[in-house]
């Protein structure tokens, strides 16, 4: 992410010239005062599409139990033990 803009490497609004600075101006400002200086813009997001599935409850009070041990989301450790499985089944190994 830049800071900067075709004015000399300023941020239009708040004339700061590095991200920290950038924080500390919108840390002590409000974008409400300054909303007629922003623009429309046009953002085009490509995210994954996420899949859901059910758990037997005490299967996954189990693995959540697990992840706040490991201090990990339950869904990642969910990710991380089927993306091993996989590749050991890939492997051929049972």
């Amino acid at each position: 992410m830049s800071a900067s803009n075709d004015d000399g490497g300023q941020t239009s609004l708040s004339k700061a010239r590095s991200l920290d600075e950038v924080a500390e101006y919108w840390d002590e400002h409000s974008l409400a005062d300054r909303w007629e200086a922003t623009h429309d813009v046009e953002v085009e997001v490509r995210a994954s599409r996420r899949h859901r599935i059910s758990l037997d409850p005490d299967v996954f009070g189990d693995i959540r139990s697990e992840a706040k041990l490991r201090g990990i989301a339950t869904e990642t450790l969910v990710n991380l033990w089927l993306k091993e499985r996989l590749e050991e089944i890939a492997s051929g190994r049972p």
